[in-house]
């Protein structure tokens, strides 16, 4: 029998990610996965910035750049007949457009980047280990029971067979798509699996003399006449620049999965580079189906699911890995909180009504995005894939000086274009607004977007949304708001004339032991705001303030000082932390 406050079943994205916080924040934990070693292939890559900022609260955003794919490479989307083949149009994509560039500066500190799951893994894993996580690999999830104060685990080693009982407070289930744990606890699950067939095909091929002038992720190849669709589209996807890459190619769904042998394989991968003269090896091959299923709820009694387990869908806007990690980051405070008896069970009620929501969308939206090739192949005229020379010649006819070469062309550029909200959703990324009984209302609506809310970042410190991100500086050292949060405690940002709510907030971690960093922002204080840029987005008065959560989330606002600082900071605390 082991003894643990928490269960970890998984080691991808979610279950490292909640150990490596669990442990940082000194809760004992054991992680179990029933394989023998993390991921050994590439498939989560596209790293946003809410996530590298979840990496650089736990000290490890040097690491995670250091291995990754800067941001100056990802960004040319490109659609062709194949890479040796001709082109059809590109798309300026993950934040590198010069809009979209700035846009991505002013939101956070921290740069997108390309860090595929093979290589992210171990870096946080590493981390969880080295500050506590008891780790056991190979070693499978079974069953559980539940009662009164904890939940027994049956686990098995799967070396030697045995089996054995883990004994916690409370259980984790982030053992993905496929989740036992969700399944043993019965969440409601909505939506439907295996709606698309895929096969990945690992290479290392030397690919630089059709890729190094347009830098990309993705590139996407549409041969008509091909044997899936009709259409045939399929991604050659960088894992490494430029020599070893992920093909993704599709199969028939309501078929059987294809046996995919070293030949069929490198016939595919031929087919999409455009040349048999590359020497490619082929280093392994799986199939996969596209999903579309949510869980309408995360958590029953004192097990947790997150990650995969409860969003499950394609690839598509790159959300999978970075959704996974968040979902760890929005609940792995709220545990160590209630079990260091500093907040009640109540608390984690609120992982439910923040984090189900999140879900629903990213699934809807990755589906969305499959839909949103359409109008390219309208625009080239594939809807109809019955003949395959009409198709290549209504591909043609795109080049013609005529009215209806003309009408392609224009419909194609705007096609592409529009695929922005796959490639470019800064939006879906980074605008979540929570509603939950661990969010503080000051009694204002949430703010109307201005711009598109799929498409564009908007700032705000309206309890439920991010704490906005500009640059501040002390002792002659620059650092960002959210360098001042974090760390699995609470942080009270005010000004000049505010110094009451340090008082009040000195007070209530004395009486509860909750940790408050309470800071002063503006001349002379204990932050130096330079350039004025807090003033502008704080959306308080100088002597009001703001209460930001251990995941930098705004939990309370206050426009103005009232008559009683310390009873209004404790009221909200109260309330966030579920007395």
């Amino acid at each position: 029998m082991i003894e643990t406050e928490v269960l970890i079943v998984g080691s991808g994205p979610a279950g490292s990610t909640m150990a490596a916080l669990l442990s940082s924040y000194g809760i004992e934990n054991t992680l179990v996965t029933k394989y023998r070693w993390l991921s050994d292939t590439p498939r989560a890559h596209i790293t946003n910035q809410r996530t590298m900022e979840v990496m650089r609260d736990l000290g490890l955003e040097d690491q995670c750049m250091m291995h990754a794919t800067s941001n100056d490479l990802m960004g040319n989307n490109v659609f062709c007949t194949s890479l040796a083949g001709e082109e059809l149009g590109r798309l300026r994509t993950w934040g590198t457009e010069p809009k979209s560039a700035a846009r991505h500066k002013l939101a956070s500190p921290t740069h997108m980047n390309d860090l595929p799951q093979n290589l992210l893994e171990p870096i946080v894993f590493g981390a969880a280990c080295g500050r506590g996580t008891r780790a056991r690999l190979s070693t499978e999830y079974l069953s559980h029971t539940e009662d009164k104060n904890e939940i027994t685990a049956k686990v098995r080693d799967r070396v030697s067979d045995e089996e054995f009982e883990i004994r916690a407070k409370y259980l984790i289930g982030a053992d993905g798509g496929n989740s036992l744990v969700a399944e043993n606890i019965k969440l409601p699950m909505k939506g439907k699996m295996g709606v698309g067939g895929s096969i990945n095909i690992i290479i290392e091929a030397d690919l630089s003399k059709y890729v190094a002038h347009r830098p990309s992720v993705l590139y996407w190849v549409l041969q008509p006449g091909s044997n899936v669709g009709g259409i045939g589209m399929g991604v050659v996807r960088m894992v490494r620049p430029w020599n070893e890459w992920l093909i993704i190619w599709g199969y028939d769904i309501n078929q059987p999965a294809p046996k995919v042998t070293e030949a069929f394989a490198k016939n595919v991968v031929y087919s999409l580079i455009g040349e048999k003269t590359v020497d490619v090896k082929v280093k392994s091959v799986s199939t996969w189906t596209v999903n579309h299923m949510h869980a309408e709820k995360y958590s029953k009694g004192r097990v947790f699911c997150m990650g995969d387990a409860v969003h499950r869908h394609p690839p598509s806007n790159g959300l999978g890995s970075n959704t996974s990690i968040q979902d760890a980051y929005n609940l792995a405070w709220k545990l160590a909180h209630v079990l260091r008896g500093k907040a009640t069970p109540k608390l984690l009620d609120s992982y439910n009504s923040e984090r189900a929501p999140v879900g629903k969308q990213i699934v809807d939206r990755a589906n969305k995005s499959i839909g949103e090739f359409g109008p390219i192949f309208d625009a080239l005229g594939l809807l109809s894939t019955q003949d395959p020379k009409l198709m290549k010649a209504n591909m043609e006819s795109r080049k013609e000086a005529t009215a209806l070469g003309a009408t392609r062309r224009e419909k194609l550029r705007e096609a592409i274009a529009f695929k922005k909200y796959e490639f470019d959703c800064h939006g879906v990324e980074m605008n979540h607004r929570y509603k939950s009984n661990a969010v503080v209302s000051d009694g204002t609506p949430m703010p109307k977007f201005k711009e598109d809310a799929e498409l564009y970042h908007q700032a705000t410190s309206w309890p439920g949304a991010h704490v906005p991100h500009v640059w501040l500086e002390k002792n002659n050292k620059q650092l960002a708001t959210v360098d001042l949060c974090g760390k699995g405690k609470f942080t009270l940002l005010t000004s000049i004339g505010g110094e009451a709510w340090l008082k009040a907030a000195k007070e209530f971690s004395k009486k509860t032991g909750v940790e408050i960093n309470a800071l002063t922002i503006g001349p002379g204080c204990d932050i130096e705001d330079p350039f004025g840029d807090w003033a502008r987005m704080r959306e308080i008065d100088d002597n009001g303030c703001l209460l930001i959560r251990p995941d930098m989330v705004v939990g309370f606002r206050a426009k103005v000082l009232p008559e009683n600082p310390s009873a209004t900071l404790n009221d909200a605390l109260n309330q966030i932390l579920g007395h």
